[in-house]
């Protein structure tokens, strides 16, 4: 692929709207790749290891903060990583049909994309409504709660291998009705250290079937890593829930175009 400034803008653009919002990279920019023309197989494999290697960048700084649960992080990739091994090789079988796997990716993309707005939209009161119903006896029931856990890590293992939307949006509110009482930035903390070795395997797995653009992913990476670098600087500087309902809309309205 021939050098696009523009791509290295929206690279800068995301990072810097994940850096501030923390919204998922994902939901916005493989939508932004199909935009430019990108095949939808191309634009998710390459996307996955682009939120491999941005986010890697955020374990460290959580880790040091004590932000991660490693406990439900294993229970998650327990669920997520064999489930991603088993989508790659669903779409690897699929592989000989590219328009039909194209359009496989595209429908789901858009189904992903109207859960993820909504997900945004409601985060809050997602949060409200779990800490009031959950409570401590939700937590005493251990085992069911691990396999719930497990469950919601194969729903997003196949859901980010297949679309690579859902790691950041999905996961974090998903796991805010399973752990109500934990803090908010160690649920997602957690959610980012999970998220790096399921996209690492997905988009591992979307290379080995040629589904990889090194070209366009090193100049994503030229945008994104100085944007999340600002975004994070000027985080609760700005009316972060005005920029995230913005978002969230625009997404609905790509993905539910997808769709029909």
């Amino acid at each position: 692929m021939d050098f696009q400034i523009g791509l290295v803008v929206a690279g800068l653009v995301v990072g810097f709207v994940v850096g501030m919002t923390g919204v998922g990279g994902g939901s916005l920019m493989t939508p932004i790749l199909l935009w430019f023309g990108i095949p939808p197989t191309t634009a998710v494999g390459t996307d996955l290891l682009y939120a491999a290697v941005t986010k890697t960048g955020g374990i460290f700084v959580h880790n040091k903060k004590k932000n991660i649960n490693w406990t439900i992080t294993g229970w998650l990739s327990l669920g997520s990583v064999p489930a991603a091994l088993l989508t790659l090789w669903i779409l690897h079988s699929l592989d000989a049909d590219t328009t039909a796997l194209n359009n496989m990716i595209k429908y789901s993309l858009g189904w992903a994309l109207v859960f993820t707005s909504v997900a945004i939209l409601f985060k809050k009161k997602i949060m409200v409504f779990s800490q009031k119903h959950a409570g401590d006896k939700f937590h005493s029931e251990s085992k069911t709660q691990n396999v719930l856990t497990i469950a919601i890590g194969v729903l997003l293992g196949a859901t980010v291998t297949l679309t690579s939307i859902g790691a950041g949006a999905l996961g974090t509110v998903t796991l805010f009705f399973l752990y109500p009482i934990l803090p908010t930035p160690k649920l997602v903390g957690t959610e980012i250290a999970h998220a790096i070795p399921l996209t690492l395997v997905a988009g591992l797995g979307h290379a080995s079937m040629g589904n990889l653009d090194l070209a366009l992913l090193g100049q994503l990476l030229m945008g994104s890593l100085p944007g999340i670098y600002v975004g994070s600087m000027l985080s609760g500087k700005m009316p972060d829930l005005m920029l995230r309902n913005a978002i969230a809309i625009m997404l609905f309205f790509v993905g539910f175009k997808l769709i029909s």
